[in-house]
């Protein structure tokens, strides 16, 4: 017996598509959500605007008891 005859063989890299829908697949990649161009991702602005906002809503809870006449 052959190697080949002992296992099956692994077809899963094999393009099993025909070419009229592999370009239908790949048009449909190239547009869409995959085509959009986006800002580069700016870790700095989005840790401030968290400090900003945690700040923020600390400074609320701080104020909302001495504004109800709690403290």
């Amino acid at each position: 017996m052959t190697e080949d005859s002992r296992q099956p063989r692994d077809r899963s890299f094999q393009n099993r598509l025909y070419p009229q829908d592999q370009a239908k697949v790949d048009e449909f990649i190239r547009r869409g959500v995959n085509a959009v161009e986006r800002k580069p991702f700016r870790p700095l602005r989005l840790m401030l605007l968290l400090i900003a906002a945690v700040l923020s809503l600390s400074l609320l809870a701080q104020y909302l008891p001495h504004w109800a006449g709690i403290y």
